[in-house]
């Protein structure tokens, strides 16, 4: 439909015969992606733009700190870098879920996701701070209701603190 309305606008073809054939096709599309059982929430998450587009906002600023941090490791005069390698869990189900998540680690800098199992991610930290597993429950929480998918995720409790 976006496409459809992106077309009329640009090519400015207004006549009946034209666009009568161009509503006849968009409904027989749809028609055919019902009955082939391939229209769901991964192929077409139009309901979920508003969420997906405050995640990225949200996501940005994670951006920012974590830029921040990396160049004050970076530029300290020891160099205080521990790449690390861990095991991040995924509670998201649908692959569009786990591929948001890891994209996400990896667009923040410091950390790169290597490997999506079915159960966790593997990622590479430039910082053992960076490496957490409970740090990033923020993130597959957020990322999962920005594509719509309701998940469960532990939480640091106030017991557990941080003790480092």
């Amino acid at each position: 439909m976006a496409l459809a309305a992106t077309w009329l606008t640009l090519s400015g073809y207004f006549k009946p015969m034209l666009l009568s054939l161009g509503v006849i096709s968009i409904v027989f599309v749809v028609w055919m992606s019902k009955r082939m059982r391939i229209l769901d929430q991964e192929t077409a998450p139009y309901f979920t733009i508003p969420q997906t587009l405050a995640y990225f906002a949200w996501l940005f600023v994670e951006i920012i700190k974590a830029n921040v941090a990396v160049v004050r490791a970076v530029m300290s005069p020891n160099m205080e870098i521990s790449p690390t390698l861990t095991r991040i869990p995924t509670p998201q189900k649908t692959d569009i879920g786990k591929v948001m998540f890891a994209n996400s680690i990896t667009l923040t800098p410091g950390t790169v996701s290597l490997d999506i199992q079915d159960d966790h991610i593997l990622v590479h930290a430039l910082l053992s701070e960076m490496s957490d597993p409970a740090d990033f429950a923020e993130m597959a929480e957020r990322s999962a209701w920005a594509i719509g998918e309701n998940i469960d995720v532990p939480r640091k409790t106030p017991a557990e603190g941080d003790a480092s």
